[in-house]
């Protein structure tokens, strides 16, 4: 009797990789859904910030539009206004306005 409680028990476990086969599909679901888009998106902002030049019009992740004036290696100088200078980390610039555009939030 205890043979066959034993024998049975071992039938009935799966394969170990039918045991983890749900464990990789929730990271591959991860991956396509969550990792990869946002690395994507952050190679976007990269090369964003990596093109920015004096004269280009940006809003800043604070909600500022304003032109630059100068390009440090790390930093940006923002005319916000007239006479109106402030400085900027440049990871912080959201979006670069095309010319003769508009501010989403104008």
């Amino acid at each position: 009797m205890i043979d066959l409680l034993s024998a049975a028990a071992t039938a009935a476990a799966p394969p170990f990789w039918i045991q983890i086969l749900p464990f990789v599909g929730m990271a591959l679901i991860f991956w396509f859904l969550i990792i990869r888009p946002q690395m994507k998106r952050q190679k976007e902002h990269q090369e964003k910030v990596a093109g920015l030049k004096k004269g280009d019009r940006v809003v800043t992740a604070g909600g500022l539009v304003g032109k630059i004036v100068k390009v440090d290696e790390h930093y940006v100088d923002l005319e916000l206004g007239q006479n109106v200078r402030v400085k900027a980390v440049k990871a912080t610039i959201g979006e670069v306005i095309p010319p003769g555009g508009d501010a989403a939030n104008d």
